[in-house]
């Protein structure tokens, strides 16, 4: 038996095919059969703008970006991204990290499915994810269960620094299982927090790795807003990749995270003014008042950062 079990073959779907790189699109057709859709046109990105005028209805168009210079990816993501709008069919693109940086400026908060040094697995139920509901695939009811649940982690956490922010100035942040109050600070004056402060913070995080198992404490959100707000006081700015980066988790995951906290309103992207085949990633308005409020509420209770 071929595909996942418990799909329907009656609503088997028609994948689109686009590699240049011969392994990447071998692994794509496995990939596609393994998810019981019917593969479809293989095309390669060379004069894709005339191919894609000339196939059919594609289901899913699977896109595998290995070996494809950032040149050809910047002209053909926006026409794969187009196409996928015009057949309403599911968009899924796999990609080095060497391409990451050109691939979100096109992709990310899209409808597409971005993944990053994608293993087969991944491929496959990528494609399966996006079947029609009713399909009976366990591992899609899984998984639209884990994106719920950390679309709510990160609305607790846009709640938390948004009250950080308006409570770290005034009468302090109170704890819920406890009752305390910070206390206010002996002066008149806001206690600021230093750039240095949150990389030192961020170095500690990143050391309980030498003596603990670093799966244990995989809390990409916070990661990724202490590295944006260390970048903001020092001036500086972070790449979709190197945030990535600072996640410490698969880029992939990495990804899915950038994205819901852009749609927490906690992250934004901005372009590069020096290279438009990148974008920059900073923190909102919001998402810099709730850390800034959040730094200021630790310092003057005497505590340390987590």
């Amino acid at each position: 038996m071929t595909g996942f079990e418990g799909f329907d073959g009656r609503a088997m779907r028609r994948v689109m095919i686009v590699a240049d790189d011969a392994i990447a699109r071998d692994d794509a057709v496995d990939a596609a059969r393994a998810a019981g859709a019917a593969v479809g046109d293989i095309i390669g990105f060379a004069g894709l703008a005339a191919a894609l005028d000339d196939l059919p209805h594609a289901d899913v168009l699977l896109v595998e970006a290995a070996g494809v210079a950032p040149e050809l990816l910047d002209r053909a993501l926006p026409l794969l991204a187009q196409r996928a709008a015009r057949d309403r069919a599911q968009l899924v693109v796999g990609f080095p990290l060497d391409a990451m940086d050109v691939v979100t400026l096109h992709l990310l908060g899209g409808p597409a499915t971005l993944l990053c040094e994608a293993r087969a697995g991944e491929r496959v139920a990528a494609i399966v994810l996006g079947a029609a509901p009713g399909s009976g695939v366990q591992a899609a009811e899984r998984d639209t269960e884990r994106l719920r649940r950390l679309r709510s982690d990160v609305a607790r956490i846009a709640e938390a620094l948004l009250r950080l922010s308006r409570d770290g100035e005034g009468d302090g942040v109170r704890d819920r299982s406890s009752g305390f109050t910070v206390p206010p600070a002996d002066d008149a004056g806001p206690v600021e927090v230093s750039a240095a402060t949150v990389r030192g913070a961020i170095r500690a995080r990143r050391m309980r790795d030498q003596f603990l198992a670093g799966d244990l404490f995989a809390d990409p959100a916070w990661d990724m807003l202490l590295d944006l707000f260390a970048a903001r006081l020092e001036g500086s700015s972070v790449s979709v990749s190197s945030l990535c980066i600072a996640a410490a988790v698969p880029p992939t995951t990495a990804l899915r995270w950038i994205t819901t906290l852009s749609d927490a309103g906690l992250l934004m992207r901005r372009e590069d003014p020096n290279d438009r085949r990148r974008a920059f990633m900073v923190l909102t308005a919001r998402g810099m008042a709730g850390m800034r409020g959040y730094a200021r509420a630790v310092a003057k209770a005497g505590l340390g950062w987590a």
